[in-house]
């Protein structure tokens, strides 16, 4: 009994301290050391905790390169030029803002995942918005959702997706291709549902400013980007890891950047972020303690099993509500060898569960967790009651339409 106890407690202790952030300590100083407890309790064995450590490790090199590349194309000013770009297509039009903000945030999250969107593009919109005039609100919560939602199209574009993708058996570009017509459902969708919630707010007039002067358009972060997803193909269809592409691509701009002295091996190690992955890591351990005491056994029983439509939408629903109860990453880590038995369709419903449920609630993903904190930086409350109502209003119908979209997908392309 003492080892679904604590391994129950550890995961709250964890998940509650990545939510309010104690004295604004790291979310690893917490995850590691309840990590150690499940493993001391005997609640994980040390071979399972082998067996984590194996199968998250590539996943976490990955992620590292991904946020040194991230780092890396914002000091060569990429997301500057996307603010601009923004600024000057507007033309003053809040509603064609709102567009040019579901563009570009669909394009950096499937490019170069969710974090760069949070975190590099989020203060972009802000600036943007003020420089236009415009009431930010539906700007900035574009952003967040965004980075949930428009995480479906590839393997890099979220944690979740890189946990999930060797369950699916898939490669590169076979996974893109059947997350490509969901991904471009999920936006849509979204976008029209933005555009009924934001009415007021859209049609207000913003008050005329100069458009900023062009700027100067990164090629060769653009270029190394390009290369970068090219490499994801290619490693995929000849069996590297995908995490090599990755690190080859924050390479080519981290030698250069060197060269020019526009930033420090020291830098470079932070931009990397070493804390939070430790914290994945940790959690990930944590999960594996939850799951082989009792989780699984619970979450097998709800599960559906197979791929037809209604079977997709129950393994959907199961996913984004577990998300939201538990957070989206220890949910995949628990759904994803369940639902791996049913084939790559069942997983990638899950990854629709998870990716676009966190939109609901502020604790569904560490992404929103942490949109939510640079809100706040920028002087713009984010009300639990706005953030709840508009989740209300887009969860079910995306979620339900991408589902849908992923089914169709199945029946054309096959697996």
């Amino acid at each position: 009994m003492l080892a679904p106890s604590v391994s129950v407690l550890a995961l709250a202790v964890v998940l509650i301290c990545a939510v309010v952030r104690p004295f604004r300590l790291p979310e690893a100083v917490f995850a590691v050391p309840a990590a150690g407890a499940v493993l001391a309790v005997g609640a994980v064995t040390p071979e399972a905790v082998r067996e984590e450590t194996e199968r998250l490790g590539p996943v976490i090199g990955f992620l590292a390169a991904v946020l040194v590349l991230a780092k890396l194309c914002d000091d060569e000013g990429l997301f500057h030029a996307c603010g601009t770009w923004m600024a000057r297509w507007s033309r003053r039009r809040p509603q064609r803002l709102l567009g040019a903000v579901f563009v570009l945030a669909s394009l950096i999250t499937a490019a170069l995942s969710l974090d760069a969107t949070v975190v590099l593009l989020t203060p972009v919109v802000f600036a943007t918005a003020a420089r236009m005039g415009a009431r930010p609100g539906p700007h900035a919560y574009a952003s967040a959702h965004l980075s949930n939602t428009a995480s479906l199209l590839l393997p890099v574009s979220n944690l979740t997706n890189l946990l999930a993708f060797t369950a699916t058996g898939l490669g590169f570009t076979r996974f893109a291709l059947l997350m490509l017509l969901p991904w471009l459902t999920a936006t849509a969708v979204e976008y029209g549902l933005f555009r009924r919630f934001f009415a007021r707010d859209l049609a207000a007039a913003a008050i005329p400013t100069d458009p900023p002067a062009p700027v100067a358009v990164p090629l060769f972060a653009l270029l190394t980007v390009a290369g970068t997803l090219g490499g994801f193909a290619l490693a995929s269809a000849t069996g590297v890891d995908p995490a090599w592409a990755a690190a080859a691509g924050a390479a080519v701009l981290a030698v250069r950047a060197l060269v020019r002295r526009r930033t420090t091996p020291r830098a470079l190690v932070a931009s990397a972020a070493p804390p939070f992955l430790a914290f994945v890591l940790a959690l990930g351990i944590v999960v594996r303690a939850v799951v082989d005491n009792g989780l699984g056994t619970a979450l097998a029983h709800v599960l559906p099993d197979g791929t037809s439509l209604p079977a997709l939408l129950g393994v959907a629903a199961v996913a984004a509500i577990l998300a939201n109860l538990i957070n989206n990453l220890p949910a995949t880590l628990a759904l994803v060898p369940l639902a791996a038995a049913s084939g790559p369709g069942a997983v990638l419903a899950v990854l629709l569960g998870v990716n676009i449920g966190p939109n609901l609630t502020y604790a569904g993903s560490l992404a929103t967790l942490l949109w939510r904190r640079i809100a706040h930086e920028h002087d713009h409350p984010v009300g639990l009651g706005e953030f709840t109502r508009l989740g209300l209003l887009t969860v079910p119908a995306t979620l339900t339409a991408a589902t849908v979209a992923l089914w169709a997908s199945l029946q054309l392309l096959g697996v």
